[in-house]
């Protein structure tokens, strides 16, 4: 007697977490719009494709309009016998040149890319000379002042730890709360570019170009160091700086709880 055949849905499911970096300058930001193209949206249909099944990816971190990445995490669920290579090969074959998968690795079923992740990196990149970039335009902020570096990180110190952050958060921000616990945040030089590094367990939406803002004015001096300070007890994003562009922003990394859900990240042997 002939047996039936397999279904899709008789198959075991495996979830699978993936590494991203994409160029997001020509997406309106990670998560799927109505009519406009997303980061998201050229993933669930690559994926698709080599599935051979419609599949949805979530990610760790909803990137807004321009922000890139280099550290994103998403993950995925699907029945479709491939290896990791050919989820990562098969994928990017299918994707357009500005968004690469990095990286493949099967996980448990209770990973979750944005909820078992417990810190998230950015960095911020300004350009900071008196004539623009026209290379870097959309992958930095511009700032023609002279700014002093080690004033920003003077007061930027002000903002480590944990604190209601309602003055740097958009006033679309949908949290039920504001307060987040920022555990780094430096700020560096290197010739004309100023970065800006922060890491958190999670960041409220326009958090960090906020933060980036008010560090600006206090950098060209029209600020006080202990302006920041000011601004954050006050809880009231209406007096903190200017919303910095969003080509200077860069999602570097996700990181998830050690030995929780194995290695989360690359297999060199995997990708040679």
């Amino acid at each position: 007697m002939s047996q039936p055949p397999i279904t899709q849905s008789a198959l075991v499911v495996q979830r699978f977490a993936i590494g991203i970096e994409y160029d997001g300058s020509a997406y309106n930001g990670w998560q799927i719009q109505p009519h406009a193209p997303s980061i998201q949206q050229c993933l669930n249909e690559a994926l698709s494709v080599v599935a051979d099944a419609v599949i949805t990816c979530t990610g760790a971190g909803r990137t807004d309009t321009g922000v890139h990445a280099t550290g994103q995490v998403a993950h995925f669920d699907s029945s479709a016998q491939r290896s990791t290579r050919s989820w990562m090969m098969g994928t990017n074959a299918n994707l357009p040149a500005d968004i690469s998968v990095c990286w493949v690795k099967p996980v448990p079923l209770d990973f979750h890319a944005r909820f078992s992740a417990i810190a998230r990196s950015y960095r911020y990149v300004i350009f900071n000379r008196p004539v623009r970039s026209a290379l870097e335009r959309l992958y930095a902020g511009w700032v023609y002042q002279p700014l002093d570096h080690e004033r920003m990180a003077a007061a930027a110190a002000d903002l480590v730890g944990e604190f209601d952050f309602t003055s740097f958060r958009a006033s679309s921000c949908q949290s039920h709360s504001a307060v987040r616990t920022l555990s780094d945040l430096r700020v560096s030089r290197e010739g004309d570019h100023v970065y800006i590094e922060c890491r958190a367990n999670a960041f409220l939406h326009h958090m960090v170009r906020n933060i980036v803002g008010s560090l600006v004015r206090v950098g060209k001096h029209e600020e006080e160091i202990g302006w920041i300070r000011e601004i954050r007890e006050a809880r009231d994003r209406k007096v903190s700086g200017m919303t910095a562009p969003a080509a200077g922003l860069t999602l570097t990394g996700v990181e998830f709880p050690e030995g929780a859900f194995g290695k989360i990240g690359p297999a060199r042997d995997e990708l040679g």
